[in-house]
């Protein structure tokens, strides 16, 4: 009997994960990947034609470039889409009384995850293709994560609010792209480098520290709607955003002590 009840609870799972539309489904997954080759070789192009010095890196120094122009423009497209739905968008507004927030989602919001799976689905397979060079073992659990936990959202439609959430911190990509960028063509002495600095110092502030404290702050005002999420799914929303904020700070200190470095030396 118990055999049986599991298979039916199995059952009833698998039709909960294709809630979501498959054809919306498949087309952002793939999309996000034809995405990522034409961002690549655009940025292949386009820096070679117009940045004097790129041609001068080494090829996994040409390669890194273009696999951080597709993080850049993933972060600003990811990040740009999770600021509208949990600030500005009425599908996750307490407002409305469409069910339990913890299970609401849309079209959009499924596409849009969608796509991130497909960056970070191309992304991890680069990071594997060229391993180490573009990143160690815990850039491929952190994408492995990101995959599992995004995945999760879309399939089964629980949490995708917590997950558009921890996705806005995505928009300190660009700041610390740029900080590589300016190191790889020998500008890590010039004001663009410290503004830079700046500005990375204020977005991870933002995106990774207040915005996490809010993060949980909003779990713990609707904890009876999120204890309603399957227990692999509360999991993802409280445990994995709970070491990720441990690494965020970890990482501040080490970009507060970095910036400090820098304007000694210009001093």
């Amino acid at each position: 009997m118990e055999i049986m009840a599991y298979k039916t609870q199995a059952e009833l799972l698998l039709r909960n994960y294709m809630l979501a539309d498959s054809r919306v489904l498949y087309t952002s997954i793939i999309g996000g990947i034809c995405a990522c080759k034409v961002v690549y070789d655009l940025s292949q192009a386009i820096s070679a034609f117009y940045i004097k010095r790129y041609s001068s890196l080494s090829k996994p120094q040409m390669i890194e470039w273009n696999n951080r122009t597709i993080s850049t423009f993933h972060a600003i497209f990811i990040a740009t889409l999770s600021l509208y739905f949990v600030f500005w968008s009425d599908l996750f507004s307490d407002d409305q009384l469409a069910g339990l927030i913890t299970h609401r989602h849309s079209t959009l919001s499924t596409f849009s995850l969608g796509v991130s799976v497909g960056y970070f689905f191309s992304d991890l397979g680069m990071i594997i293709w060229f391993y180490p060079s573009l990143g160690g073992l815990e850039y491929v659990v952190h994408h492995l994560l990101s995959m599992v936990s995004v995945m999760y959202a879309i399939l089964t439609g629980e949490g995708q609010l917590y997950t558009f959430m921890v996705l806005i911190s995505e928009m300190t990509t660009p700041s610390v792209n740029l900080r590589w960028y300016l190191d790889a063509v020998g500008m890590k002495k010039s004001r663009a480098y410290l503004i830079n600095g700046f500005a990375m110092l204020l977005t991870w502030l933002v995106a990774r520290i207040v915005l996490f404290m809010y993060f949980f702050y909003h779990i713990s005002t609707h904890y009876n709607q999120v204890m309603q999420i399957r227990a692999f799914g509360r999991f993802l929303i409280i445990v994995v955003p709970s070491v990720l904020a441990v690494m965020n700070l970890m990482w501040f200190w080490k970009i507060i002590k970095g910036l400090q470095k820098t304007l000694e030396k210009r001093n």
